[in-house]
């Protein structure tokens, strides 16, 4: 969770005074929630979860809406300074790296207590370091669960893991924190995924936790990373190619994943934090923005989830904090419903937009607010203003967080908690205050329900960088197909349909429905029969095969420039047709009302794109009038 970086007092600034906000309406008595059993829940819907569109669906081909709530503490609680075995020093209670309650409540009463709440998932929250522990944690950290005695925190974990899937709940394991602390102070270690560790270690713990819950079908996904920050000296970036570069950093990790478990949803969250927190230079919270250029294409087309987290007292330009890295930006509490709204279409509900290269399920994996805290008119009103923004784009949620310690007098170690426990295991709970009317209106709204109608799917291949992107299974399995030179492969389910000029950029579907089998690398122009393109260099597929791939050179006088093609044989028969020549050479070149259109999938360069009706069969190239052998002409032939 990003909480405040740096506490500090702080009071409201005439400007955010003078917001007129609206006071939240207060149900005198919201009905009662929608709640299910553990057999009522488990019989509701079949694992795997995958993707269709924007929607989460079961295997059933229905939706499955993620309704969650975060169960944290297996990431670790110490605040980063004292002696780390000493509550005072941990941010919300003492978490003994396992997940919170389990030393005040028994996990049957725990689990009929999420039941209670109306949720139907778990976002389960790891460190890195918590998966290497072998010391067992101490008994006064399982006390109501006496079978965890002598068990280490990754056993414990185990466990959990078992006793939610076991009643019915979706899980889904989070890398929260490299280090088992609290996040976020400066420079934690916990910036990025390679922060106090290797990118290699990062991608070997989770294929080491996809095989771990492999035969457990209803661990349903695995959520890359938390919140990905600046350091001192540092930003993370989507897409530049070094070893900041997130974008490629997940795409290795999911297809780890995917070679590991091909059934599990990848989930990405977008970049939390860029820039210096200082009046006059830069600084954002990107969230999901770069996926609008530059999304991830998995082998495993429908597997993929974009995510995001919307605090009060964060903003679009403002970290959240008081006194030291608090600038002058709005923060979203200060935010009007229309604006507020406004910022989280921008900033990640976008994504859902249907026939895009980018669109995907967008799951609002961290949201929440302080019950006894943040009482202000501008903090209730936040909470209202979003919530009703998630019931009107119909989007998945995780509330944050799900459980907190309490003391004797029934104060939350963390006010933001659906649910704490006193040391003598007394429940006390989000019905109880003021939050909720409108979190029972959220988990209760109507939405969309029953089977979801199939759709095609577009990717893009490609980041600029020049780092390969290879999302076929198959060619990663052909070893290095061509050496030397940067490689752009679609998923195995999908095939080429437009390429950018002078850039590694391209365009990936399935629409049309062509299966595909051996493909293999076509490397010169001996098979050309017909001169479609006369006076132009030529890679052409033979009868009877579409491109789905192809490479290009990454160097001096031949960067970017064709140098070979990769064509599969189509499972379904093709039409015999010399088919149409589109140019691109000297502006776009993409067919109104195609797929993906509405977006940008290589921005600042011209594109070739065939009809949806169509399909690559060749590309033509020249080195002549200083072209560099970049891609000029596509050759389109019809599917049909």
């Amino acid at each position: 969770m990003h909480r405040r970086l740096l506490a500090g007092a702080v009071a409201l600034t005439t400007a955010a005074l003078a917001i007129t906000v609206a006071s939240p309406a207060q149900a005198e008595s919201p009905p009662p929630i929608v709640a299910l059993t553990g057999p009522e829940l488990a019989a509701s819907w079949t694992a795997p979860l995958s993707t269709v569109g924007r929607y989460i669906v079961d295997a059933d081909g229905d939706r499955f809406k993620l309704e969650s709530a975060n169960w944290d503490g297996a990431q670790g609680h110490w605040s980063g300074s004292g002696d780390k075995n000493d509550p005072a020093n941990h941010n919300s209670g003492m978490s003994s790296d396992i997940p919170m309650g389990l030393d005040r409540a028994p996990m049957a009463t725990l689990m009929s207590d999420f039941h209670g709440l109306g949720i139907n998932s778990i976002r389960l929250s790891y460190s890195n370091e918590m998966l290497g522990m072998t010391a067992p944690v101490s008994d006064a950290a399982v006390a109501a669960n006496p079978q965890l005695r002598g068990k280490t925190p990754l056993q414990v974990f185990d466990a959990v893991v078992e006793a939610l899937t076991a009643d019915g709940f979706a899980v889904i394991l989070n890398d929260h924190t490299t280090t088992s602390r609290w996040c976020c102070g400066t420079n934690d270690g916990n910036e990025r995924w390679n922060s106090s560790q290797t990118t290699e270690k990062w991608i070997s713990d989770w294929v080491m936790l996809t095989e771990r819950y492999a035969d457990n079908p209803r661990v349903v996904g695995m959520d890359l990373r938390n919140e990905v920050r600046r350091d001192i000296l540092n930003d993370a970036n989507w897409g530049w190619g070094d070893d900041h570069d997130l974008y490629q950093a997940y795409q290795r990790a999911g297809v780890a994943i995917q070679q590991a478990n091909p059934d599990v949803l990848v989930i990405m969250e977008g970049l939390n934090w860029q820039g210096i927190p200082l009046d006059g230079l830069y600084h954002d919270r990107p969230h999901l923005k770069p996926v609008a250029n530059l999304s991830n294409a998995l082998p495993n087309t429908n597997k993929l989830v974009y995510a995001a987290h919307i605090y009060a007292y964060t903003g679009p330009q403002h970290t959240g904090a008081t006194g030291l890295g608090e600038t002058h930006d709005a923060r979203y509490r200060d935010l009007s419903k229309s604006e507020l709204a406004a910022e989280v279409t921008k900033a990640a509900a976008f994504v859902n937009t249907a026939g895009q290269h980018y669109t995907a399920p967008v799951w609002f994996s961290e949201f929440g607010i302080g019950h006894a805290a943040d009482t202000g008119a501008l903090d209730k009103a936040w909470w209202t203003n979003f919530t009703d923004i998630l019931i009107a784009n119909d989007s998945d949620f995780a509330a944050w967080p799900l459980v907190a310690q309490a003391d004797a007098a029934g104060n939350f170690a963390d006010g933001y908690a659906l649910l704490a426990y006193k040391p003598d295991g007394t429940k006390l709970s989000i019905a109880d205050d003021w939050r909720y009317p409108q979190w029972v209106k959220l988990v209760n709204a109507n939405g969309k329900t029953g089977a979801v109608a199939s759709a095609p799917r577009w990717n893009m291949i490609g980041s600029g960088s020049f780092a390969d992107s290879q999302s076929s299974l198959r060619m990663l399995q052909a070893g290095d197909w061509s050496p030397g030179q940067w490689k752009g492969t679609c998923p195995d389910t999908q095939r080429l349909q437009g390429v950018a000029r002078g850039t590694n950029r391209a365009l990936c579907t399935d629409v049309g429905g062509i299966a595909t089998a051996n493909p293999r690398v076509q490397s010169g122009q001996g098979n050309i029969t017909n001169d479609w393109a006369s006076g132009y260099d030529k890679l052409q597929c033979n009868p009877g095969e579409v491109a789905v791939g192809y490479s290009l050179g990454t160097g001096g006088g031949t960067k970017a420039a064709m140098w070979n093609l990769v064509c599969a044989t189509s499972t379904t028969a093709l039409p015999a047709s010399q088919g149409r020549l589109i140019w691109f050479d000297k502006g776009d070149n993409r067919p109104a009302g195609g797929g993906s259109t509405a977006s940008d999938w290589a921005p600042g360069s011209y594109k070739g794109q065939c009809k949806d009706t169509e399909y690559i069969a060749g590309v033509a190239y020249t080195y002549r009038w200083n072209h560099g052998g970049v891609p000029d002409a596509l050759l389109c032939k019809p599917l049909s």
